[in-house]
């Protein structure tokens, strides 16, 4: 009966080690499909198609899972769900690096490609700029550009970053309504929220 028992349990050792191991390798396999094309579109010297694009595959896998559970009304996964699809939206514009047609839109004329006219200076040495008007329109779109880029990478690291929970502990002190306290302080933003 001793020797049974020590039988039974290299068996459940070994069955378990092994199952472990499977599930494992299952699970490498399908993280390696989820992230195929990231993978594949990876180049150690650009940011925007080493970060961001894992990151941005990962929030949406994520956020996908969260919207098929059933949740409540009254849940914070809505308000972290909301957070997860705006910076989804932002890592795209800087996958994209779109920041131009966003500028052209936002002030509602393209760029076009103009050829710089020079003349020669009085002086006969130099050259002038004779187009400087035409040319000066378009730095204003890069102008835009630079704003809307700027201001899109600051939404992006505040939504990551999230709140600060001494912020939550005044709020928690200030407010009439203990029980939902949390849920009215918290805008779903903090990338280690989403992960609780």
């Amino acid at each position: 009966m001793k020797n049974f028992k020590k039988i039974i349990n290299i068996v459940n050792k070994w069955y378990y080690a092994i199952s472990d191991f499977l599930i494992d390798i299952y699970r490498f396999f399908k993280t390696i499909w989820l992230f195929r094309k990231d993978l594949y579109n990876y180049r150690w010297h650009s940011s925007h198609l080493a970060v961001f694009t894992f990151m941005k595959t990962a929030l949406e896998d994520m956020s996908n899972k969260i919207e098929s559970f059933e949740v409540n009304e009254k849940s914070s996964k809505f308000k972290q769900l909301e957070k997860m699809k705006r910076s989804i939206k932002l890592m795209k514009h800087f996958i994209d690096d779109d920041f131009i047609n966003l500028a052209e839109k936002d002030l509602g004329y393209e760029l076009d490609f103009i050829k710089p006219k020079f003349e020669l200076h009085e002086d006969g040495l130099h050259y002038k700029l004779v187009n400087f008007e035409e040319i000066s329109k378009h730095s204003v779109i890069f102008d835009r550009a630079n704003e809307i880029e700027e201001s899109m990478w600051s939404e992006l690291f505040n939504i990551l970053k999230g709140q600060s929970y001494s912020h939550y502990e005044v709020f928690l002190d200030k407010s009439k309504d203990k029980e939902n306290a949390y849920y009215n302080w918290f805008d779903g933003s903090g990338l280690r929220n989403w992960w609780g």
